[in-house]
């Protein structure tokens, strides 16, 4: 491409930090940083809008699974020298490694930008599940006869700040009862949502029996010795959630760019699997399998339209 220009709005992405690029501080930094993901982009990826004009993502690794992705709009050219390139909108991101649930999808477009948000409702966490689609160049190419039915998300997150928690004491057996109470509660909510009168009082008086539970422990308790992980709304931003997870797994890498040290985990969140990416300078405590993170995250996801 000969020609680039940048117009990515007025304020740099706040999850920079997230993965690693702390030290940019300014615009002129930022577009550095852009013209620097599409120029070595180490993904294109190209959605044909009309005869002259494409949707382009442009993705850059800074470590495994990590980066920064860069979308816009290309002008076509016969001469590839007679292409423009306008970069409309960038973000961080991290790869999922596992499939966090297979179910209907609905995808919406922003107003103001080319960011796209994927929402489905998961009865495990008790909300609408909403996340920042990754790949919109597959969603603006797929087979739209084939549907959004029964599709595979695999979910990641980026977090600014987090704290390590000891985790609640229960044996094996108390683990294995509160999965199949999940398990339970699952067919349940689902068996509700077709209209089912039984499930609906199921529901309720399980409800209230939990609330009583906890309301009568919490006066001796911590509320974080009661409750053992949660996936909570957080703000105004639809994609933005306060989570108490377990870690399953965690390990450390380094951006390539900056030498910056960035923790990824793998979180477990009441049975719904996905990773975390977080800069180790903003992670309080020291991880470890079967301890937890509390923390404020980004929600993203990765659908297989295919």
């Amino acid at each position: 491409m000969q020609a680039f220009a940048v117009n990515v709005g007025c304020f740099m992405h706040s999850y920079l930090r997230a993965i690693g690029y702390s030290g940019i501080q300014n615009r002129t930094d930022e577009e550095k940083l852009i013209r620097d993901v599409v120029e070595q982009s180490s993904q294109f990826r190209l959605a044909s809008l009309n005869e002259k004009t494409a949707f382009v993502e442009n993705s850059k690794e800074c470590t495994e699974f990590v980066g920064v992705t860069v979308r816009g709009e290309l002008e076509m050219s016969l001469d590839i020298q007679g292409e423009k390139f306008h970069a409309e909108h960038y973000f961080p991101y991290l790869y999922g490694n596992c499939i966090s649930l297979q179910d209907r999808i609905y995808v919406s477009k922003k107003v103001d930008t080319d960011a796209y948000h994927g929402m489905c409702e998961d009865s495990r966490v008790g909300v609408s599940l909403i996340f920042y689609l990754q790949n919109a160049v597959d969603y603006l190419k797929r087979d739209e006869s084939a549907g959004m039915e029964n599709l595979s998300v695999s979910l990641s997150a980026l977090s600014l700040g987090g704290h390590i928690l000891l985790p609640v004491a229960e044996q094996k057996q108390e683990r294995d009862l509160i999965q199949r109470s999940g398990t339970k509660r699952a067919h349940l909510v689902a068996e509700a949502k077709k209209g089912n009168q039984e499930a609906i009082e199921s529901l309720t008086m399980e409800d209230f029996d939990l609330y009583s539970m906890i309301s009568e422990r919490a006066r001796t308790e911590d509320i974080y010795s009661i409750v053992d992980t949660t996936f909570i709304p957080y703000g105004t931003e639809s994609d933005v959630y306060t989570v108490l997870a377990r870690i399953e797994d965690y390990r450390y890498v380094t951006n390539r760019e900056t030498g910056e040290e960035l923790c990824l985990l793998q979180l477990c969140c009441n049975n719904l699997q996905f990773d975390l990416c977080i800069n180790r300078e903003d992670l309080w405590g020291e991880p470890d399998v079967g301890r937890r993170f509390r923390g404020t995250i980004w929600l993203q996801g990765r659908v297989d339209f295919v």
